[in-house]
Parts: C-alpha cells; structure tokens; sequence
C-alpha cells in the first residue's frame, strides 16, 4: 500500500498521460492505478486486485497477457542483435521473415511492408506515400485525404487530422486543410428509419460522390477507412458498404486506404478486415495485432499499383526520403514473428470467429431488449453497447449524466474492464483472442450486473423513467 502511494505521488508529478484530465490527476483528484502482472485475459494491479480486460488493453493484446515465449524470443533477438538500421538496404533475419510471412496473410495484390513504431506513424507514412505517388504521376493537386466521421486513425498531426472525432481537433488547430470527413456508415444512427443497411450503404457512397466532385476529383488522393469503425463506436459496416464505395472510388481514380490497427491479424475471425469486407485495399496499415503490443511495431503494407510507382519516383528522384531510426527494429521484428507463431498455432483466428459468434450471441441475448440498451452490435472479439433512454427511438442521454462512463466505473467495480467509447454512451468490448466461452460468459455476466446497477441508480435519482 506504501509503496503504491508513493510511486503513484512520484507517477503525478513526472508522468504526462495520455487522455488523461491533467490536473485533476496531478492534483490527485483522479484516481491512479499501477498495474503490475496480467495472465490470459487477466491483469493485477500493485494491490493485488485482479481484473478481467475485456478490452484486450486498447484492442492490443490478441494473444493474452504472460506470454512466456513471447518474452524468450525477444530476449534472443536483443542477445544476437538488439537493433540496426534499416536504411540503404540494410536487414536483419527476422525483418526479412517476417516480411514474406505478412505478404503471405495479406489480401492480394500486396508487394512490400514499411515498418514505424505504432498506428500514428503508419498512417503518417501513408499520407505521404499517397503524395508522394500522385507527384511522381505529375498530379499535384490530387492530394486530398478523405476520412470518415468517428473514424480513428491516430492522433499526430496528420493521423489526428484523419481521426474524425472531434476531441483528437479541438484545441490543436486541427484537422489539416487537405483531410476532409464524409459521412460515417453508422447504421444505427441513420436519418431515415425506412432505410434497410444495402440502401443505406448506397447512401453512404452518395455522400462520398458528392464530396468528391464538390472538392474536384482531380484533387482528392485516396480515402481511409477502418473495416469496421472501432474507437468511434464499434461500428460494423452495413451491407454492401465496402463495395459501394469501391465502386466510387474506382471511378475517380482515388486509392483506398484500409486502417487496419484493430482488425488485422484475426480480431474479427479473419486474417483481415479488408479480406472478410473485400475491400480491396491500395495500401494497408497495421499495428498492435501486429505484435500484441508486446513490442511497438506499426506497417504500411504497400500494394503492387502504388509499388510500381514508387519505384518510378525513385529512378527520376533519387532515394526515397522517408525513415525512421527504428524502423524494422530487429526486436520488433522477432516479437511479432513469435506472436504470428501463437496466432497461427493456437488458430486463434478460428477462436475469434467461433468464440466470437459465441460472445455476440450472449450480448444479443442479455441486452437486444433491455430497456436501457438501444444498439448491441459487434462481430468477431468486437462488440458494443449503445445506450438510450428510448430504445424505440434511439434518443440520447442527457451527455451531463455521463451514462456509459458510469456502467464502465460499474464494470469496474465488477472486476471487468469495459471502454466507455467517446462521443456517445456506448461501451466497448475488444478481449483478447485467447477468450474462452467459458470467459465471455463471465463478462457477459458482469456487464449485466454493471448496466443494471447503473440503471438502478438511474431510475432511484429520477434521471430516467423506463
């Protein structure tokens, strides 16, 4: 307990954390929490209280916390060589394997990877490859970025220019000129009710045309899309999305960018979301599946259009100007190729597509008709709950009530980690892949007990009335 108090008086007054009220945690008025150990689905903090993450850390760690073999192979890596450039065509084994291995899961059509350190940089990296593409085609004006509202693609300057919640703009002179934000595929929260998901879809890419000329489509680039929204509400496409808005794409000349930090590498019980979507990517970022954050690694996956291209830059310009000190970090490297080994191994592809049937199946049957839940939505080891004080009319909470930061506080109570999602009271659910149903019972389980405690509390306040 001592030691708690004093690491985290020390953590106050030298610790900038992220998304985090600063001074009500420097002034200790926002409560700390030091996490020491974590198991399978598991984590302990510093008092020894064990708590289930249903959040898979931030949708991160796929292959469960304690991996004793993930630790020995970067232990090896960092004994026979702990880091080299990769600058002017220098490798190391590992990078090299690892490489093919990603090429190989990939959708079609995939040439080279370019590594950086976490899903912000990747996605900095393809905003200038996709300019630097377009001036080497001898089109300088064809340089807009087309992002989507809630969607979440990082938080630097151009990342968080591309994310299209508005705390990641507010305050920070963001988002640049050149990234515009069209309508999100958000089926729940559509307009029109007589709508079904393929009309939709097709409105969707409407509103996407419709942008594209206002803009000039001889000025808009590429788009970026996650396969299924995550940080702006895990959000599954409606039918026929993806398609629909290929086809617009295809007809401006305008590449695709699949965002796929949350679903790559088996979340939705698939290798890929662009792959279960067929979305056809031009370029494709990865990170935390990557590795399951045991090292930071993020990638570019380059496509064979966008390749040839690039290629043709570097013969009239020279050596491409891009790189980071620790790209294709050697321990990066090794740390995911170990992680792939367990994914692969252990299918823990198929366990997320069966087990994750499981979990949507056990959400759908405690909250599709509860009275507080509007929207139970998800599909493989993603799902949420959006609530509402009128389900039939998919009306808002009073945002003054914070309803879904107080179910995931409840949540909390319970020994479950769940994300109160910004921008709505909706909760989130990511576990890791190794969950068993066993598991996803138990969470399930606590979730209810969390949603009706705060229902409870609601109705005993006079806040809500069913």
């Amino acid at each position: 307990m001592e030691k708690t108090k004093t690491l985290l008086e020390m953590d106050r007054k030298t610790v900038f954390h992220a998304s985090t009220h600063l001074k009500q945690y420097a002034d200790g008025d926002l409560p700390g929490r030091i996490i020491s150990s974590g198991s399978g689905i598991r984590i302990t903090d510093s008092e020894g209280t064990e708590l289930i993450d249903g959040f898979a850390g931030l949708y991160c760690v796929n292959i469960g916390y304690g991996r004793t073999e993930m630790a020995e192979a970067i232990h090896e890596q960092a004994k026979q060589l702990a880091y080299y450039h990769t600058y002017v065509g220098h490798t190391n084994e590992a990078l090299v394997t690892l490489s093919q291995r990603i090429i190989n899961k990939a959708p079609d059509g995939m040439s080279k990877v370019y590594y950086g350190m976490s899903g912000s940089d990747a996605n900095e990296t393809q905003l200038k490859l996709v300019w630097y593409y377009n001036n080497v085609r001898d089109l300088p004006q064809k340089k807009k970025i087309i992002s989507r509202d809630r969607g979440y693609h990082g938080s630097s300057i151009a990342s968080g220019s591309m994310t299209g919640l508005p705390l990641f703009h507010a305050h920070f002179d963001l988002p640049l000129e050149r990234i515009k934000h069209t309508i999100a595929p958000y089926y729940y929260r559509r307009e029109d009710d007589q709508m079904s998901e393929q009309e939709f879809s097709i409105h969707c890419a409407q509103k996407l045309e419709e942008m594209i000329l206002a803009e000039g489509p001889d000025t808009v680039a590429a788009m970026i899309g996650e396969p299924v929204l995550g940080t702006g509400g895990i959000v599954p496409p409606p039918e026929g999305y993806w398609q629909e808005i290929r086809k617009v794409l295809d007809k401006y000349d305008i590449l695709l960018i699949a965002d796929e930090v949350v679903c790559g590498f088996g979340r939705l019980g698939a290798e890929f979301g662009s792959i279960y979507y067929d979305m056809k990517p031009d370029l494709i970022t990865v990170a935390k599946g990557l590795t399951s954050a045991y090292q930071p690694l993020s990638g570019v996956i380059v496509g064979e259009r966008v390749w040839k291209v690039l290629e043709d830059g570097t013969d009239q310009w020279g050596a491409i100007g891009h790189g980071y000190t620790y790209s294709g970090h050697p321990m990066g490297a090794a740390a995911a190729l170990c992680n792939l080994d367990i994914i692969d191994g252990e299918n823990l592809v198929g366990n997320a597509k069966d087990t994750g049937a499981y979990l949507q199946q056990r959400m759908h049957q405690v909250f599709s008709n509860h009275p507080m839940v509007g929207d139970s939505r998800g599909i493989g080891l993603l799902h949420a709950l959006e609530f509402s004080p009128s389900p039939q009319t998919r009306s808002h909470f009073d945002p003054n009530l914070k309803v879904g930061p107080q179910i995931a506080a409840a949540c909390l109570e319970e020994g479950l980690i769940a994300r109160a999602m910004p921008h709505g009271d909706i909760l989130g659910f990511a576990p890791p892949l190794v969950i068993t149903k066993a598991e996803v019972n138990t969470v399930v389980a606590k979730a209810e007990r969390a949603v009706n405690k705060v229902m409870d509390k609601l109705v005993s306040s006079g806040d809500w009335k069913p």
